[in-house]
């Protein structure tokens, strides 16, 4: 007999029995039942950001809002996903509608529907930085100027350029001024590189990464009913970390926000430390002046760390000058333990030091997952590296390239962006130049054959081998040719559409690319491994393209994770400051603060009367002290090696002289080798 079961669906006046003014603080409280209009959040380290944008989400669904009204704009995939989850747990509605995102994701999500109004097809390519580099490559190469009689940008150096002068929205006369003086006297051919960059972009139906950003933020400006359509929409704009944002992502909040200005953003301007890739500081100081009448909130009770790191913490940032004013207040009791300041002989004695401490401390209860060391440069991490090494602690480093950048992540995914955008040349130019005896000259000559068959009606392409076949190939490459060109005949349907991308992984490793694989890279058992890691993350798609842009996005976060594998290990985390960001663990190491290092030695050099540079520095150190929960360990070392002129004495870092010495417990560390 068949079992009866019935499903309840939710009543649609239902809600969500949140008790906001039980499960939040007042502050809290007070921002997330903010009345319309424009709102500031000032949400310090540690103090519930994410808790308050989520039942900030929460309390707009329960009074009545519809989630396709709200637009949740975060800057790495996995906040906005923490998000949605989060308020999905919170509420019986149905969120599927509302929009949630990085800004780059949202912006290609725009995109894809608009398109054509700019001059590209809805199925463009998202190019990484290795696509840009091939892309430049060509168009240097399609250029008048010898880059060989003068010492020119490479490729990496140019796309830099391009990226900061979008972001910025500062002309490349200007930012080569600023930024590379060195280049002053090649702005006009810079200038000429970066039009036909543009052109190049269009003609091969391609975007960059900062595309996702400017092409938006045009439509935006230059298509009215467009404009109108999404502020329509977007009644309510929510923004996290609004401080890392630059000019772009402030035009675009302020032009969807308009007229309603029913915007709420949120950030702590003591951790602004991105200026480095186009953060604008200003617009997260500026936000009242922008929107007169903007209510404030500033969220101070900070539920991370003791209190003696948070007496720190405040008194390293409050020499600052531009920032809005608050102190970190405690949630938890003291630990009566102050923030330890080891002066040590030399890198390799603060190494040691660092490394006993850690088997110590491990032997005190604390897990390697619980430990990190962080400092300014990735070179200050070296010593320390050898050291665990050779101690048998195990780490993992940030600073290792990211799952979905490695190369044969790329070259799969090469094959995959072909058959999807016929017209993508830097994904042809890298699969013909896998196959032996074809270079540059002969992947160009073979891409010149293949836009010959424009008039074939490329895109509607059903046996890629009747076309590939006919070209003139050299006989080193005949059979892979061969099998190149039956493997794209296998990724798609009998209409010629690309299939899903999991089925495709099967054809792509069977085909050319696992030889390619066993000639190229010792390590192929392995990468091969990622390959059917890949597959099975590919699982999640029916779509090809929405495959490809996840892809493009993931690898384009400036985060960088440990591996899977890497992260399943207990280990010490060793990152840069700027990759901690958001991070905790209970106990932090802070080294090489010494003055040079950390502030460096740019900062320090510059001849600035605001001192931004050196405040920057100053928030960056604010945000290395706030990682730490229970634990804070500052060092230097006292000589240091690394000069041309033999042993330099060094300084302690200038902000660990502006706190106050009973904040910090000095450790005199002796040596016994």
């Amino acid at each position: 007999m068949a079992r009866e079961y019935t499903v309840k669906r939710v009543p649609k006046n239902a809600k969500s029995q949140i008790d906001y003014a039980a499960e939040l603080n007042e502050k809290q409280f007070a921002a997330v039942t903010a009345p319309p209009g424009p709102s500031l959040v000032i949400a310090g380290a540690g103090s519930g950001k994410t808790r308050t944008l989520t039942y900030r989400v929460a309390y707009l669904l329960d009074n009545g809002i519809k989630a396709g009204s709200i637009l949740l704009l975060t800057f790495t995939n996995k906040a906005a996903k923490e998000m949605l989850n989060r308020v999905e747990e919170l509420v019986p509605y149905d969120t599927r509608d509302l929009w949630g995102g990085t800004f780059h994701s949202v912006g290609n999500r725009i995109l894809r529907r608009h398109a054509e109004l700019l001059g590209w097809d809805r199925s463009f390519s998202i190019m990484d930085r290795e696509d840009q580099k091939e892309i430049m490559n060509a168009v240097i190469g399609e250029s008048q100027i010898d880059t060989k009689a003068m010492r020119f940008p490479k490729p990496e150096v140019l796309a830099d350029i391009f990226s900061l002068a979008t972001n910025t929205s500062v002309g490349i006369p200007d930012l080569l001024h600023r930024r590379y003086p060195y280049f002053n006297h090649l702005a006009d051919s810079i200038e000429e590189l970066k039009e036909r960059y543009e052109a190049k972009k269009k003609a091969t139906n391609s975007m960059d990464f900062d595309d996702l950003l400017e092409k938006p933020l045009r439509l935006l400006l230059d298509y009215p009913a467009i404009r109108e359509q999404y502020q329509r929409q977007f009644e309510w704009i929510l923004v996290d970390e609004y401080q890392d944002t630059n000019t772009l992502q402030a035009g675009f909040i302020d032009l969807l926000a308009a007229p309603q200005n029913n915007l709420m953003v949120v950030g702590d301007d003591a951790q602004s430390i991105y200026s480095w890739r186009g953060a604008d500081f200003r617009n997260i100081l500026d936000f009242p002046e922008k929107y007169p009448g903007a209510a404030k909130y500033v969220i101070e009770t900070n539920y991370r760390s003791v209190p003696e790191i948070l007496s720190l913490a405040n008194a390293a940032i409050a020499p600052n000058t531009k920032q809005f004013r608050k102190d970190l207040t405690p949630w938890r009791p003291d630990r009566e333990t102050l923030p330890a300041l080891a002066q040590l002989q030399d890198p390799n004695t603060q190494a040691a030091f660092v490394a006993q401490r850690i088997l110590e401390l491990r032997d005190e209860g604390v897990e390697l997952n619980e430990i990190a060391v962080l400092y300014r440069a990735h070179f200050h991490a070296m010593e320390i590296q050898l050291e665990l090494t050779n101690r048998g602690i195990p780490f993992v480093i940030t600073s290792g390239l990211r799952f979905f950048e490695q190369a044969h992540i790329k070259d799969a995914a090469a094959f995959m962006k072909f058959v999807c955008n016929r017209r993508d040349e830097v994904a042809f130019k890298r699969l013909v130049k896998m196959l032996p005896g074809i270079g540059d000259k002969g992947a160009d000559n073979l891409w010149g054959e293949w836009t010959h068959c424009e008039g074939s009606a490329l895109s509607t392409v059903t046996s890629f081998s009747t076309y590939l076949l006919k070209f003139k190939v050299g006989a080193k490459a005949k059979t892979g040719w061969e099998q190149l060109a039956y493997t794209l005949d296998e990724l798609v349907d009998a209409g010629g559409k690309p299939k899903p991308p999991a089925p495709m992984m099967p054809s792509i490793l069977g085909g050319v690319y696992e030889e390619y694989m066993r000639s190229k890279f010792t390590n192929f058992e392995n990468r091969k491994q990622d390959l059917l890691q890949l597959e099975k993350y590919a699982e999640k798609f029916e779509d090809l393209q929405e495959f490809l842009s996840q892809l493009s996005l993931l690898a384009g976060q400036d985060s960088v994770a440990a591996t899977e594998a890497e992260s399943d290990k207990e280990s010490v985390c060793l990152s840069s400051v700027h990759q901690a960001k958001g991070l905790e663990w209970k106990v932090v190491f802070c080294v090489w603060l010494a003055d040079g290092m950390f502030p460096n030695n740019r900062v320090i050099d510059e001849d600035n009367e605001d001192q931004s540079g050196l405040e920057e520095e100053r928030r960056l150190f604010y945000v290395a002290v706030t990682r730490a929960k229970d634990e804070l360990y500052l060092t230097y070392p006292l000589l240091w090696y690394g000069s041309f002129s033999g042993e330099v004495l060094q300084r302690p870092s200038r902000f660990l002289d502006e706190i106050p010495t009973h904040l910090m417990e000095e450790w005199n560390v002796g040596t016994v080798w």
